[in-house]
């Protein structure tokens, strides 16, 4: 099982916004959504674009590229040109320090 790795502290994302950070070399997005945060991969499935130069559209977040949709808090993808999902890892808060740990090899 993999380690859980610090990313942020909730105080540096706002409502509404993400920040990019690493866990295992892998490019993700912590995202706050009301005050839960999520972390999700940071490539669209369809093209391997980055999200990070997207936007949300309520929980949604929307590919720069070619307007994919994916569930900002699931990583499911929500409309094509995207047909596959992106991975949503698994997050703990503990002490305002949000932490995320990649159970793709679990």
């Amino acid at each position: 099982m993999s380690d859980w790795e610090r990313l942020a502290t909730c105080a540096e994302i706002a409502p509404s916004s993400w920040k990019v950070c690493w866990l295992n070399e892998q490019r993700v997005l912590v995202i706050n959504l009301e005050g839960f945060f999520y972390v999700i991969e940071d490539v669209c499935s369809h093209d391997g674009a980055s999200l990070d130069e997207g936007c949300l559209d309520g929980d949604e977040i929307v590919c720069p590229r070619h307007g994919a949709r994916f569930c900002a808090r699931t990583g499911e993808v929500l409309c094509p040109p995207a047909y596959e999902d992106i991975h949503s890892f698994p997050t703990k808060i503990e002490e305002s320090i949000i932490y995320a740990r990649d159970d793709r090899w679990d």
